[in-house]
């Protein structure tokens, strides 16, 4: 026991500080499957290791599911742990399935001069150590519910997306949505090989993001010590290419921030995109 915890301890010395940052995730039972009526089962969960459920299960409010044609769907048979949430999403078309969990919205933060913040139930309550939050909120709860004497008032708005790709038979045209930072693919999601290039764009409102940094680390992190994470960089075209060093699950993420805010309370928008990409043996 002694020497397990002092591997243990020194194999978190040893680890950079985005190794024990937390990670979401969507992960699919299988990226490439055939049929008129098959069905994927996907894990979701926000966990310090890749892919091991230790932190929080991930809510299920904001999965949109993106069927070849266009269609949106819900999940099927959702359920939620203490560590991790499941559901299943059936595959009825022929193509590319898009399976999100999408988020967005504004925060404010304030410190009250009478310590005393909006309830949830609409009611006045204590403040907390860290003063006043609002989340989700809209303009009209920027404008009402902060007093106009707080202090150190900071409102900022965000946009998140994270994502896995499943096609049933052959690969279809996987389209964009315009809003918010997102992939854009060139190779398709589905049609990645070990030792091969691939290339990918990435998109900020519809239009190349350059200069973005994208850290993708391969799955199975918690039985080695080091993350082995690769970093690129988009180019003047949002174009960034990786060349996969072995097969497996490997988690995407980069983010962003910009000052097109949709309220005008929010000087900051903050912009994040997580996808999970199964790499195949050659």
């Amino acid at each position: 026991m002694k020497r397990h915890t002092l591997a243990l301890a020194a194999a978190l010395f040893v680890l950079p500080l985005s190794a024990l940052a937390h990670k979401q995730w969507l992960v699919p039972s299988s990226t490439v499957v055939a049929g008129k009526d098959v069905w994927v089962t996907v894990d979701a969960a926000v966990s310090n290791q890749l892919y091991y459920p230790d932190h929080v299960a991930m809510r299920l409010d904001n999965i949109v599911i993106t069927a070849p044609d266009g269609s949106t769907h819900a999940p099927q048979n959702p359920a939620t742990g203490k560590y991790r949430s499941v559901f299943d999403v059936q595959l009825q078309q022929q193509g590319t399935y898009r399976i999100a969990n999408t988020g967005g919205g504004v925060s404010a933060s304030w410190e009250a001069a009478d310590k005393l913040c909006p309830g949830p139930d609409g009611k006045p309550a204590p403040a907390g150590p860290r003063g006043c939050f609002l989340r989700n909120a809209s303009a009209d709860d920027i404008a009402n519910k902060i007093p106009k004497n707080a202090q150190n008032v900071k409102v900022s708005e965000g946009i998140s997306r994270v994502e896995t790709f499943v096609t049933n038979g052959s690969t279809s045209n996987v389209a964009t949505i315009g809003k918010g930072l997102e992939l854009a693919p060139v190779t398709h999601p589905n049609d990645l090989f070990a030792g091969e290039e691939a290339t990918f764009k990435l998109l900020v409102d519809g239009k190349p993001a350059a200069g973005l940094e994208i850290e993708i680390v391969r799955g199975g992190t918690r039985y080695r010590n080091a993350q082995d994470e690769i970093t690129v960089t988009t180019d003047a075209n949002g174009e960034f290419k990786v060349n996969w060093p072995e097969a497996g699950m490997y988690w995407l993420e980069t983010s962003t921030t910009d000052d097109k805010t949709s309220v005008p309370q929010a000087k900051q928008r903050r912009l994040s995109y997580v996808a999970t990409l199964e790499v195949l043996p050659q």
